[in-house]
């Protein structure tokens, strides 16, 4: 996993715009998506822990799994007290022996997938993990609208080489992969796994620099965020893909 190693980079970018409006419209989206009641959630790739601490304020019982005791640190530093958080320091290749199968109602596995060369593996361990019925979130770099960005910002090199490439470099200087949102969905369907619904993240405000302000009208900034991401056909082109998969019924 070519994450590793990048942390500190990652942590630099923390509440900045960008992680800001990813953060909210995952947030919103998953709202959408639940169940009511409280759930047995695995956060796999947790890093800070934004969505595992949001996830255990309202009430579930929540596994964090990531393989940096650094970010696992800033994980564990905001639980409150009466969160049920469970921390895990491990590689998120080894679900399978961790964990019991069909052992969650709601796997996160966001930001993850795109550090892998092949991510059959880690697809295969989310699906054998998650309950009968369950949720799984996977949130992914967008390999359909990889050329936007070097596009809008002039690349024309770069965005022509995205057109038919699922390589880029990240903005923490990582070296990552894409998915298109029609192979993942194959992928997905190996799996035993169905995508119910998909959404875009960053659709207008990826080209923000790392180290943007937020703005004062952030409200209607994530309301057009929110509207752009669940609508074609902007959705289509968002820096990130938010797909909510269940196991296929029969």
């Amino acid at each position: 996993m070519r994450f590793s190693g990048a942390e500190s980079r990652w942590r630099e970018g923390l509440g900045t715009l960008r992680d800001v409006v990813r953060q909210e419209l995952v947030t919103r989206q998953l709202a959408e998506n639940l169940p009511a009641t409280a759930c047995r959630v695995l956060d796999v790739g947790s890093g800070q822990g934004t969505q595992a601490l949001r996830m255990a304020a309202r009430g579930h019982q929540v596994t964090a799994l990531d393989a940096s005791r650094e970010l696992l640190d800033l994980l564990e530093a905001g639980i409150q007290p009466g969160m049920r958080v469970r921390t895990v320091q491990a590689d998120a290749e080894r679900l399978g022996e961790l964990f019991e199968p069909g052992g969650f109602d709601v796997v996160l596995c966001h930001g993850v997938l795109m550090y892998f060369d092949d991510p059959d593996p880690l697809l295969a361990g989310l699906a054998g993990v998650l309950a009968p019925g369950g949720v799984l979130s996977l949130l992914v770099r967008n390999g359909d609208g990889l050329a936007m960005r070097p596009g809008l910002q002039g690349d024309w090199a770069g965005a022509l080489r995205a057109f038919d490439e699922t390589r880029y470099r990240n903005r923490i200087g990582v070296t990552a992969r894409a998915d298109r949102l029609g192979e993942l969905t194959r992928r997905l369907a190996g799996h035993g796994l169905e995508v119910g619904r998909w959404y875009g993240v960053r659709v207008f405000s990826d080209l923000a620099p790392r180290d943007a302000p937020i703005p004062a009208d952030l409200d209607a900034l994530l309301a057009a965020e929110e509207r752009a991401g669940s609508t074609d056909p902007y959705r289509a082109v968002a820096a990130l893909t938010h797909l909510i998969c269940r196991p296929a019924a029969g």
